[in-house]
């Protein structure tokens, strides 16, 4: 809970800001409930911490109220206040009033021309990214750090390397040193790209690193099957003494999943306890495709039961296709009679089930599956089959 109410305007905007500042957004929109519930109107200092706040916890019925308020004062030609509602709408994923305030806005300084870039690029909208990027340039905005890392992000969302070499090339001229929030953002871009060597050269010519660069690097070979490589820098993060985050264990899980490595799965799932991170389903499922992989389906499907979470249709789609190639019959009713209780009208997940009654032999059974799905309809597919799955890549990535 905050602190008793202080009683200025001054007093409330510094413990407004300070609980926003100190992760405790929650806290922060209670004090600023509580001001005004006092009468004390707002102005635009008040404003930009609570914005941050609205988009922090999800809030966009406060933040419409805030914004009112900043109309109401006349805070929204205030440039921290602009570019605070600009923030606050993308980050509630509102782009469309995010960007008529940019465009209401007579003045505009590099800080709203880089709120509206970051917001475009942190929404996952690349291309109309790297579309602002070339009006910024047009007219005439100071080109930093800040900017290069949106740019930098939005290139690797869609993997256009040359543009990314561009925008490296442009950090070369335009930002003096290596920052660490731009050094961590060309590591990710080149990894994203599939560019390992660039990457590693950014990486080892960082004056400092931190958790995030290494798990960059150890997530990028990870995910694209080097695991030997992500599982070396693994022990190398460890021996420098930086402590791992969630990152860095999924990187360290999908390097052991890829390389059958399953006991070493289990040590690293472990050691996350031990580190205080929790982990989330997406270690669940590096860890059911890590049996999966090494014909342990039943462990598998006992994990998936087991686990905190329910289970999503890509974890369960690669355990799918791994009792087919292990001949696991009981395991595969058991994930199918999930996966069809998500998606009954997914021809894809009736097709492997009728796929492994064939290949046991139990050819009734098949014919069972395939004519239901033409009694009930079920969409069919074309040049779909559960080797899609590649045991642990989910048809959203492969298709």
């Amino acid at each position: 809970m905050p602190p008793a109410a202080p009683a200025t305007l001054a007093s409330f905007n510094a413990l407004v800001a300070s609980l926003a500042r100190s992760g405790r957004p929650a806290d922060a929109l209670r004090a600023f409930r509580d001001m005004l519930a006092r009468g004390g109107p707002p102005d635009h200092f008040t404003l930009p911490p609570v914005l941050r706040s609205c988009a922090l916890t999800g809030s966009p019925a406060l933040a419409s109220s805030a914004h009112a308020l900043a109309l109401k004062i006349g805070a929204q030609g205030n440039l921290f206040v602009a570019s605070a509602l600009v923030l606050c709408y993308s980050g509630l994923s509102n782009l469309p009033d995010a960007r008529r305030l940019f465009d209401g806005m007579r003045e505009r300084d590099a800080v709203l021309w880089t709120s509206m870039l970051s917001a475009y690029a942190q929404g996952g909208h690349p291309e109309a990214a790297l579309q602002f990027f070339q009006r910024m340039v047009a007219a005439g905005v100071q080109l930093d750090a800040v900017v290069m890392v949106s740019l930098l992000l939005a290139c690797g969302q869609i993997g256009w390397r040359r543009h990314g070499r561009s925008v490296h090339a442009c950090c070369i001229r335009r930002v003096p040193g290596m920052p660490l929030s731009l050094g961590n953002a060309l590591v990710d871009m080149y990894v994203k790209c599939g560019e390992f060597a660039f990457a590693k050269r950014v990486f080892a010519g960082m004056p400092r690193r931190d958790v995030i660069s290494w798990s960059a690097l150890i997530l990028g070979h990870g995910l694209n099957g080097r695991s030997d490589i992500a599982l070396r820098l693994f022990d190398e993060m460890a021996a420098e003494g930086v402590k791992p985050n969630c990152v860095t264990f999924l990187g360290a899980l999908s390097a052991c999943a890829h390389s059958g490595m399953v006991d070493k799965a289990y040590a690293i799932f472990e050691d996350m306890k031990r580190h205080g991170v929790e982990p989330e389903l997406k270690h669940y499922s590096c860890m059911a495709d890590a049996l999966g992989r090494d014909g342990r389906v039943i462990a598998a499907v006992k994990l998936i039961e087991e686990m905190p979470f329910q289970p999503d249709e890509a974890m369960l789609g690669g355990v799918l296709a791994a009792c087919r190639v292990h001949g696991e019959m009981e395991a595969a009713e058991r994930i199918s009679k999930k996966l069809m209780g998500m998606s009954p009208s997914r021809s894809g997940y009736f097709m492997s089930l009728a796929n492994i009654y064939s290949d046991a032999g139990r050819y009734s059974d098949a014919e069972r599956i395939r004519d239901f799905m033409k009694e009930v309809k079920v969409d069919k597919l074309p040049g779909y089959s559960s080797v899609e799955f590649d045991v642990s890549v989910s048809e959203s990535v492969s298709g």
